[in-house]
């Protein structure tokens, strides 16, 4: 059926809900640039506006998904559920790295594609290209090999993984039409989708380090994100997590990937880390069925940790990826390590009462160790190491964080931005209330 381009935009424009068939036709018109730049500026425009109805967001997501390659893992006789996460983005959040590993252990495949660092966000991508060797973007032959033979690829988004969110996303990223609750599920999912997967896990970040800072912005897109990917076939839970402060306690590519390993290792002990990352791996081995209980997944997912199972194959995805072959063994051998390590201290003894995790993750992309654009080149050594948790003393020996840099004027800068993001308090009664890091979990619901 062959539909008027700018009859669809009046109709979104005019708040009436589109028919599966004239978002089908957009989509494709999107994929093949039948559709002009003006046109899909105009749809996103009136989509930010007026909304979509669940029917809408369902029919798009699905549209987008269909526009490329659709992952089909039947042929390879997999033992178990395909099962991934994705995250909204936030700083210190290393999590993906071994959630993968973890849920592989445990019996799951996670096909995991995901994607570079932009902004004040780091990128899981990014974290692994400071690994040498290993390919981000391996031929489909090997990412399918190393799914089938080690239970986990993290590699990044090919060209053919739905192509109409790539175009829709880069006009959307220059037309101020980013922040619209449908686009963004639709963009999250479609790819995702595309994965070919049995269940899906959302990290939703709230706080000030995240791109929905407020709760009730977190919790709608969380809601959104489930109910169409439920709708488009896929079971699928969010979990809601707080980011009013750094996940792990590194900032950075090389530096996430130390504390990774370690954790992998049974040798980090961070309970905010650890309660999101046992949080996520139990939801998806639940959701995907591999074990019955919330109470016996986390049991599970301690215990691939504690006995080395996670950090075993962990090693076997870098290596079969093409790492070093003992590169969890003898990681810092391999990881660059920035010119200059040094403390940062507060200008005053007290608490740590807040910190601005947004621009904690800025002082990062100030090191070299993220981008302003999307093709700026990335210094995997630079960094923050050890940084202070809110509620912790500071004083001339306890310093905010450790700084990773390349020259010492790198060092300044980065210096005075940490230095900017944090607020002192005389005493801990001074202290908001902290919630707790894992602050809702939603379900479909029937």
């Amino acid at each position: 059926m062959t539909f008027l381009p700018q009859e669809i935009i009046r109709r979104k424009r005019n708040g009436l809900e589109l028919s599966d068939a004239e978002i089908a036709f957009f989509v494709s018109g999107i994929t093949d640039h039948s559709i002009s730049e003006g046109q899909v500026a105009a749809f996103a425009m009136a989509t930010y506006f007026q909304d979509m109805t669940m029917n809408e967001r369902i029919a798009l997501t699905k549209g987008m998904r269909d526009s490329g390659e659709v992952l089909n893992w039947q042929s390879l006789h997999l033992q178990g559920p395909v099962v991934d996460k994705h995250s909204t983005g936030g700083v210190g959040d290393l999590v993906s790295l071994m959630l993968g590993p973890i849920v592989a252990a445990c019996g799951g495949y996670v096909p995991m594609i995901a994607g570079r660092g932009l902004g004040h966000t780091g990128g899981t991508l990014d974290k692994f290209d400071a690994i040498p060797g290993y390919t981000t973007i391996p031929r489909n032959e090997l990412f399918r090999a190393t799914v089938k033979e080690v239970g986990v690829a993290i590699i990044g988004q090919t060209g053919d993984l739905a192509p109409a969110d790539k175009r829709l996303y880069g006009i959307r990223d220059v037309t101020s039409t980013v922040e619209s609750v449908p686009l963004i599920t639709a963009s999250i999912l479609a790819k995702k989708l595309a994965a070919g997967l049995d269940a899906l896990v959302m990290d939703v970040k709230t706080g000030n380090g995240a791109f929905m800072a407020e709760l009730g912005q977190a919790q709608e897109l969380a809601q959104s994100i489930v109910s169409v990917a439920t709708g488009a076939g896929v079971k699928t839970s969010a979990l809601i997590t707080d980011m009013d402060q750094l996940l792990a306690a590194s900032a950075g590519n090389a530096v996430e990937m130390v504390d990774a390993v370690k954790y992998l290792r049974n040798e980090l002990n961070n309970p905010r880390l650890h309660e999101v990352t046992v949080a996520l791996a139990a939801e998806m081995l639940t959701l995907s069925g591999l074990v019955a209980t919330d109470e016996l997944a986390r049991v599970k997912v301690n215990q691939v940790i504690t006995n080395g199972q996670a950090a075993q194959v962990f090693g076997k995805m870098v290596a079969k990826l093409g790492g070093p072959a003992d590169f969890i063994d003898n990681y810092q051998q391999y990881l660059p390590q920035a010119k200059i390590i040094r403390p940062v201290f507060a200008d005053q003894s007290g608490i740590l009462q807040r910190i601005d995790t947004r621009k904690i993750g800025l002082s990062v992309v100030e090191l070299g160790g993220g981008r302003r654009r999307a093709d700026d080149s990335i210094d995997y050594s630079v960094g923050l190491s050890d940084v202070a948790t809110v509620g912790q003393q500071l004083d001339n020996q306890q310093p905010i964080a450790m700084v990773h840099a390349a020259s010492e004027d790198d060092f300044d800068r980065a210096q005075s931005m940490i230095k900017q993001a944090i607020v002192i308090a005389d005493s801990a009664t001074e202290l908001p209330l902290i919630h707790s890091t894992v602050l809702e979990v939603i379900r479909h619901q029937q």
